[in-house]
């Protein structure tokens, strides 16, 4: 694909350009023939060019207008399914499932655009995703941890999540001034997301992290008693930090049996 596009700050861009790190990545994603693959932002085609390579056939989501105009004037239709618009309204349920989706994600949206994604997990396949390393981090962060927080804790509900491997930022053009990492994310079985109330799952821990320093008595002060930490056999004292996943669900579902 021809080079010459100006990377927008509004949209994130910063586009890989390192042959060996390219090459990995695919490695990791292993495409093959009949999958049903979208890119989240395919940019000026580093991924998509290989992708297409193995699958012959790929999706992509893309906002930023020159870009559109360059992969049609580069793909054939049959090539490429060019689904123009943000990623973060984009409705993925529309594209055929079992869906493997890849991407280099925005990391100006890339916390909201990975919480839109899970809503599809009962769609997907798996995903792999190039993400700040910082994000990855707490993705994958164990409880008790600097980087453990409400992120943490809602993927590691929905997805089984590893970190494969850094990228540094001069395998891209411009260079970012942070260090990327790969993720990989499995929707975890339905039988393994048996929260009552997914949606009382999320207002809880949104609470128990949204003002860090204050212990639990305070900040789930407005569903648990004393009595209820007594009950539960959770310390009031402790921190949201301090609980387990577990710990938040069965939290959820003390409190939707009580309801």
């Amino acid at each position: 694909m021809p080079q010459g596009h100006i990377a927008r700050k509004r949209f994130g861009q910063n586009f890989l350009s390192d042959p060996n790190i390219i090459r990995k990545i695919i490695e990791a994603i292993a495409p093959k023939p009949g999958e049903h693959i979208v890119e989240i932002g395919p940019g000026l085609g580093a991924l998509t060019v290989p992708l297409l390579a193995a699958c012959g056939h790929l999706q992509v989501v893309e906002i930023d207008r020159d870009l559109i105009a360059r992969l049609k004037e580069t793909y054939r239709p049959e090539q490429l399914t060019i689904n123009e618009g943000d990623a973060l309204k984009f409705d993925f349920a529309s594209l055929p499932a079992p869906l493997r989706v890849v991407g280099n994600l925005p990391y100006n949206i890339s916390t909201p655009l990975l919480f839109h994604l899970a809503a599809y997990a009962d769609r997907v396949r798996d995903m792999t995703f190039m993400l700040q390393k910082e994000v990855v981090q707490r993705m994958v962060a164990e409880p008790d941890s600097e980087e453990y927080g409400r992120l943490s804790v809602m993927l590691q509900y929905r997805f089984n999540m590893a970190r494969l491997f850094d990228v540094p930022p001069g395998a891209f053009k411009p260079a970012p001034k942070v260090t990327s990492a790969i993720v990989y994310m499995q929707p975890k079985p339905a039988s393994e997301c048996a929260c009552r109330d997914e949606a009382l799952l999320g207002k809880l821990v949104t609470a128990a992290f949204g003002q860090r320093r204050k212990t639990l008595r305070n900040t789930l002060r407005e569903w648990l008693s004393d009595a209820d930490f007594v009950t539960l056999g959770i310390n009031p004292q402790a921190r949201g930090e301090t609980l387990s996943l577990q710990d938040y669900v069965q939290i959820a579902d003390y409190l939707a049996l009580r309801s």
